[in-house]
């Protein structure tokens, strides 16, 4: 009997699925689905802009990606941690930084439970400029 102790092949749609998320695991900022697309590209991959839409509702709705709408209703993607999180995006150079703050899960529950709601999810994106993009320290 023979044994093939060779690892199984992946599927595309695994290897792709990785690619994207080793992808926006190194980017420093949020980016569009057409910047990942042609950032992708540059790197060699021959994905699909469709494909990497597809990929990118699939990986936000897993929780491994977070979508974050921009005030011109623009989406841009951002790789997140597995533990409930905020947001702070600069306007300018479109850097995330990721922040976790209990004053705020405290005052959501606090609202709510005064408007008579139970079982509340939120997500929170606050918009600004960095300070590297102002060109001082924190203010």
């Amino acid at each position: 009997m023979r044994v093939d102790l060779a690892p199984a092949r992946e599927s595309r749609q695994t290897v792709q699925s990785r690619a994207l998320l080793t992808f926006l695991a190194q980017a420093d900022r949020c980016l569009t689905a057409q910047e990942i697309h042609a950032q992708l590209h540059r790197q060699g991959s021959g994905i699909a802009l469709a494909t990497v839409y597809r990929w990118l509702t699939r990986l936000v709705r897993s929780g491994a990606v977070d979508v974050l709408m921009h005030d011109d209703g623009e989406a841009t993607y951002v790789r997140g941690s597995d533990r409930h999180h905020h947001h702070l995006v600069c306007r300018s150079c479109g850097r995330v930084t990721e922040i976790s703050e209990p004053m705020v899960e405290r005052w959501t529950v606090e609202v709510a439970t005064r408007a008579g709601f139970a079982d509340v999810s939120h997500a929170l994106t606050v918009f600004g400029t960095c300070s590297a993009c102002r060109g001082s320290g924190p203010s």
